[in-house]
């Protein structure tokens, strides 16, 4: 059975849909830093207005553990989404109580109105799948339909996002039928050559994608925190960087499996070596295989790519047709270690192909660092959802919807 889209709902005027997004965006002091993912979700939101529905945003923000918070809450979001509507958004200050209640009755055709966040109730992410659907039973009660539109939790089997989906009829939203239709073309003949681009922090995030993707690529550039545990793997020293030394077999594997299958694994050869972690440490750069030759000895702390590796990492990314970078190539939230994260967003800007960001850090980082979206082939709203996906694993909130990967 194909994906259940918003045509599947029929005529929507007057009907009270529950639009599950994904509104999970960065606080600082009670301001939004990042939009992004608001932004995001209007196509889905100004459809289902121009229909005339009654639009009842639900969302999740952080992990407030099933109880109320304030610094959680989904305010800020709720003003921010009425300033890119473009008109009044009621907001709920609970998310199945009075209030809720209240705000969705006073509705009137193509009206808005956002709940409080969905994990201050303990029901949303409980492991019990019935409690789950006794919060999915409250939710559902605010609705006539559902429309799924959060990407970055279609991965998980939440209340909102699984449950609540078989109680009402249910559909994807436009950002998951976009995501979807990037995601198949990374996966389902890809334009050649075809890189990906692999940062972060842990390589034992990586692993399933790494596998999966193996047999399907040209070329894998590693960077990030997770390099060292493929430098180590080599027999090269890494100081105090981070290394998971319980991958190293299973890197070793991978480094061979590239080798037998003619995937081109490129690890830097230059390194950006810190005193300590900070944005105000000593730093220099030296080769990949000279870390703790350094003044800092074995305390060295590589925290970014070193700038040969930062230009042929682009090289190679601007010379590819279909791109795919998840996860930064060093800690980009400070100035002194950004370059080499800042150089492969770059790069993807100027691919004559497809370009993916692959969500979470490094949506973050190409807008920290100053690029806007419209400069990418797409950035993702979903990191883990889209890792998963690409790993070949089956994500329940699609398949609740009728997708079959």
């Amino acid at each position: 059975m194909p994906l259940r889209t918003l045509d599947s709902l029929g005529s929507l005027a007057g009907t009270r849909v529950i639009v599950r997004c994904d509104l999970n965006v960065p606080l600082r002091d009670g301001k939004i830093t990042d939009d992004g993912r608001v932004r995001a979700s209007l196509p889905t939101l100004n459809a289902l207005i121009q229909r005339g529905a009654r639009v009842v945003v639900c969302s999740h923000l952080g992990r407030p553990d099933g109880t109320p918070d304030p610094k959680y809450s989904l305010e800020p979001v709720a003003q921010r989404l009425s300033e890119l509507l473009a008109k009044p958004v009621a907001f709920a200050r609970d998310t199945v109580g009075e209030s809720a209640r209240e705000a969705v009755a006073a509705l009137e055709y193509g009206d808005v109105a956002v709940l409080e966040n969905l994990r201050f109730e303990p029901g949303e992410t409980a492991k019990d799948a019935a409690e789950r659907r006794a919060f999915a039973e409250r939710l559902a009660a605010l609705g006539d339909a559902l429309v799924s539109d959060g990407f970055g939790v279609v991965h998980r089997k939440q209340a909102s996002v699984y449950e609540l989906a078989e109680l009402v009829p249910s559909a994807a939203g436009l950002l998951i039928q976009t995501e979807l239709d990037v995601l198949d073309r990374l996966t389902e003949k890809p334009e050649r050559p075809y890189t990906v681009v692999l940062g972060g922090s842990k390589v034992s995030d990586k692993l399933g994608v790494i596998s999966h993707l193996l047999p399907r690529v040209d070329r894998i550039l590693v960077g990030g925190g997770m390099l060292f545990t493929f430098l180590a793997a080599e027999g090269l020293k890494v100081g105090s960087s981070l290394l998971e030394a319980d991958q190293l077999d299973t890197v070793r594997n991978y480094v061979q499996t590239a080798k037998d299958t003619g995937v081109e694994l490129v690890l830097p050869t230059d390194i950006v070596v810190a005193s300590k972690f900070g944005a105000d440490a000593e730093h220099v750069v030296t080769a990949a295989d000279a870390i703790e030759d350094t003044a800092f000895g074995a305390s060295g702390l590589g925290l970014d790519i070193g700038p040969q590796s930062a230009a042929r990492f682009a090289e190679l990314i601007r010379g590819s047709k279909t791109v795919f970078w998840n996860g930064p190539m060093g800690v980009f939230e400070m100035p002194a270690f950004a370059a080499g994260t800042k150089a492969v967003a770059k790069a993807l800007t100027e691919v004559d192909g497809l370009s993916v960001v692959g969500g979470g850090d490094s949506a973050a980082a190409v807008r920290q660092l100053g690029f806007s979206d419209d400069q990418f082939g797409h950035i993702s709203t979903g990191g883990g959802a889209s890792l998963e996906f690409l790993e070949g694993k089956k994500l329940p909130g699609l398949e609740v919807l009728g997708w079959e990967q």
